[in-house]
């Protein structure tokens, strides 16, 4: 992308997810964006042809700052859940100042299917980008299971940062901490059932993200 195509997407970006906060998602038309950016029609089709490029774009705004911040060596003292647990923390703080196009996005998808499923790669994409985050592979089978298995936390998490209030998002903390050890719980009894002498079930990679 072109520096002018570059500016002409976060312009896009920013008025988009004004408007939807304010207005809401299927009150938002192409049009409205570009007008809103000062963009022309076309010139905002050729980086961002319909809505669900626009959130794409947005997902893809918070993983780059959830990965900004992500160390560049792993502490050796830290687990694979305290990991994941920081990744995802700084995505819901990257989030915090779009709650409500955040809100407006989810209940779109709820009452459309189809726009649910458009936005399915984009959310897999970021999912796979926290586990990598996390120092935890999401690629082949078993990255498509922690993959999964992560983006089921996230969405029970999600109704809980919804609603979170607190100024340090303590309630979204402490939801997520519980998620994390109750997969990490199943991870190891699935691990010690896979290794046990009298299972015929070859070794696999553990459903949970925070294997």
């Amino acid at each position: 992308m072109t520096s002018d195509g570059g500016d002409s997407s976060k312009k896009a970006l920013d008025a988009f997810l004004g408007l939807i906060a304010e207005k809401g998602f299927a009150e938002v038309a192409l049009r409205d964006v570009a007008a809103s950016a000062g963009l022309g029609f076309a010139d905002l089709y050729r980086v961002h042809p319909d809505k669900v490029s626009l959130i794409a774009a947005f997902m893809a705004r918070i993983d780059a700052e959830v990965l900004a911040g992500t160390p560049s060596t792993s502490d050796p003292e830290e687990t694979a859940r305290d990991r994941l647990f920081d990744a995802m923390m700084r995505r819901y703080d990257a989030l915090k100042p779009h709650r409500e196009a955040l809100r407006a996005i989810r209940r779109a998808g709820t009452r459309d299917p189809m726009l649910a499923l458009a936005m399915g790669p984009s959310l897999r994409r970021s999912m796979a980008a926290m586990l990598e985050a996390a120092s935890l592979s999401s690629e082949g089978l078993s990255g498509a299971l922690r993959q999964n298995g992560l983006l089921a936390i996230h969405y029970a998490v999600s109704r809980v940062f919804d609603r979170d209030d607190t100024t340090d998002l303590s309630k979204t903390m402490a939801s997520l901490d519980s998620r994390l050890k109750m997969a990490e719980k199943w991870s190891q009894l699935f691990d010690k059932y896979v290794k046990s002498p009298g299972s015929k079930t070859p070794p696999a990679a553990p459903v949970s993200p925070a294997a």
